[in-house]
């Protein structure tokens, strides 16, 4: 890519950003289930991609899904049991799970133990930044299209009333544990890009603090909204290295900026906001226009 360097690593890392924002942005945005453990699904996706390219030498598009599916498969084997927790218990057992995963990650051989793994590079000919970039939009658009359907409503209908959902004849927990795996596949997805993009990870880097950095860019964007997802990742990823020049205030300010988007924008940046819907209202109107003058 003939980018400036600086440039295309700000935009690679608000391109996995977006892809762990739209990955928590499924169970937390649309289905209502706060999940504070989200950097488990990407850690295992991480050290699943960087080992099959370490081990095995697979083509990177397989070891990237490999490193979602790998993420899915350990959200559905644990969703099923605590699922059926909400709210703040939700939360706390999530949590719970994400430290126990880095615990694990930790004491293995496999994974280095503390010392890491050295991802070398992945066997493409695309440029990864372009890969990243590539996944982001495909993310976004696979979100935008389970919003819309069917699934998508009944994962809303669960968040605004689970009893109701529940008389109107929806699995609610069916659908829970689908949400969770779809949520914790992008999450794979994006931890797998991670690793490649640094070349090296490490257990620790996917502790709590990852977590909230995930719920902070849905937050900020607006629960439930694809495009505020989106936005949300990019100003996060971009405002700690715009703010640079500032050198000792950076943090204050990047601090009290998201307070007052908070205090101003309580609902995120796109809360309450379709811009899916307002974008095929503009179509219509232009469509009837041009039949009138026909």
């Amino acid at each position: 890519m003939l980018i400036d360097p600086y440039i295309q690593q700000i935009l690679v890392t608000i391109g996995i950003g977006i892809i762990l924002a739209q990955g928590l942005n499924i169970i937390t945005g649309l289905t209502g289930q706060l999940s504070l453990g989200h950097a488990a699904f990407m850690s295992i996706g991480a050290f699943s991609g960087a080992l099959l390219t370490i081990k095995a030498g697979l083509p990177f598009p397989l070891v990237v899904l490999a490193g979602g599916m790998t993420a899915a498969v350990a959200a559905v084997l644990v969703g099923w049991p605590i699922l059926r927790l909400t709210g703040d218990y939700l939360a706390i057992c999530t949590l719970g799970f994400a430290e126990i995963v880095k615990v694990v990650f930790l004491n293995l051989d496999i994974t280095n133990r503390a010392f890491g793994l050295t991802v070398p590079p992945p066997a493409t000919s695309v440029p990864l930044p372009l890969t990243v970039l590539a996944s982001a939009l495909l993310v976004s658009l696979a979100s935008q299209s389970i919003r819309c359907s069917r699934f998508g409503r009944a994962l809303m209908a669960i968040r605004d009333d689970e009893i109701a959902a529940a008389a109107a004849g929806i699995d609610v927990a069916r659908h829970k544990v689908r949400a969770f795996g779809v949520s914790a596949f992008m999450a794979g997805v994006g931890g797998c890009l991670y690793a490649h993009v640094l070349g090296y990870i490490n257990p620790s880097d996917f502790g709590f603090l990852k977590s909230v950095d995930m719920l902070a860019m849905v937050v900020l964007g607006g629960l439930g909204s694809v495009p505020g997802a989106v936005l949300g990742a990019a100003f996060l990823g971009a405002a700690p290295e715009l703010l640079r020049f500032m050198a000792s205030y950076r943090m204050l300010v990047y601090g009290a900026m998201l307070v007052a988007l908070m205090v101003f924008r309580p609902d995120g940046l796109l809360g309450g906001i379709n811009l899916w819907d307002f974008a095929l209202r503009r179509l219509g109107r232009t469509s009837q226009r041009t039949r009138g003058e026909n």
